[in-house]
């Protein structure tokens, strides 16, 4: 099979497509034929040796795949060769094939393909997780979402109007705020051309939002912070601005406001009642035609450099997908 190689840590130029041999299902594991695999900003940060986790060399970038099940490992009763499925690796996703264990793959809902199967459960349970668990976020409370535009931050905007709340996104061009908007933000702000702050207070009324989504770090955590409204909460999500900020925490105390991580990956492995409630309220949505993922572009394998590349350089509108097979 063809798979996309990490030999070196390093930038996504350094990856290579090379034929190697084909995974096997071990015990309590599924092989899966892939067919699409989703592209997220922690592929970029693993080949560079900056993630939380790091696997040995050489590996295959790529945590999130849709497919159909090839063979199944000793043990495994949930699924038969032929099912069509998605599942969660951290790793091993950029290839023909992948062996991940049964617990982290899941049936895919009759109605959804493998391109939108692949570019879903990351960025929608990451948001779930977040707005739910981590946030509390309640009906007719305002979140502000950063990186608005990308995978995560779309999720972040049709979660939170599907809970009820008043959205305002935030990007970094009038193109991606248009997606925004199609999407269900009741506002948007250009932080490439406005003030953020003064926007958000002016979007606001002065009282300044109840939770802040934050995927994205660099400049935009503190003022966004400085803004937050009383008892806020600011979620850090991820830095995909590549620099992750250090906020004064008088700023905290001020507001009885709470900085609050989130970790979908740690949560995944804690809590398996918790987390299979949770995939069936991610389906429900999507079912329900609450959410729907906006994958607006593919790259083939051979393509998986400029796929990660164009992440890295937040070019991507919305969620892209590798097929391995196209």
């Amino acid at each position: 099979m063809k798979a996309v190689l990490c030999k070196d840590w390093g930038l996504p130029e350094t990856l290579v497509v090379e034929d190697v041999p084909s995974p096997v299902a071990g015990p309590g594991e599924v092989l899966i034929e892939v067919h699409a695999a989703g592209v997220n900003f922690p592929d970029t940060l693993i080949i560079q040796k900056k993630y939380q986790y790091q696997p040995e060399l050489p590996f295959s970038p790529g945590g999130e795949v849709a497919g159909v099940v090839k063979a199944v490992g000793e043990g495994v009763k949930a699924f038969a060769p032929g099912d069509r499925v998605l599942a969660s690796s951290t790793w091993g996703g950029y290839a023909q094939e992948i062996a991940v264990k049964a617990e982290r793959t899941m049936p895919i809902p009759d109605g959804m393909d493998f391109v939108t199967a692949s570019a879903y459960v990351l960025a929608y349970g990451t948001s779930l997780h977040a707005l739910k668990d981590r946030a509390k976020l309640a009906a007719g409370e305002t979140l502000l979402v950063l990186g608005a535009a990308g995978g995560v931050g779309i999720s972040a905007i049709e979660i939170g109007k599907a809970m009820g709340a008043r959205v305002i996104a935030c990007a970094s061009s009038d193109d991606k705020l248009a997606l925004c908007r199609e999407r269900g933000a009741d506002e948007t702000i250009n932080y490439a051309t406005e003030d953020l702050r003064e926007r958000i207070k002016l979007l606001t009324n002065g009282k300044g939002p109840d939770v802040i989504y934050d995927p994205v770090g660099g400049p935009y955590t503190e003022p966004a912070f400085r803004s937050i409204g009383w008892e806020g909460r600011h979620l850090v999500v991820g830095f995909a601005a590549g620099e992750i900020p250090k906020l004064p925490l008088n700023l905290a105390l001020l507001k009885s406001a709470s900085v609050v991580g989130v970790f979908w990956g740690a949560f995944l492995q804690r809590d398996q009642a918790v987390t299979r409630q949770h995939l069936r309220d991610l389906f429900e949505l999507y079912t329900s035609g609450k959410v729907k993922p906006p994958v607006t572009k593919t790259y083939k394998l051979e393509e998986a450099a400029q796929a990660l590349r164009d992440v890295m350089e937040r070019r991507v509108k919305g969620k892209v997908a590798i097929l391995p097979r196209g």
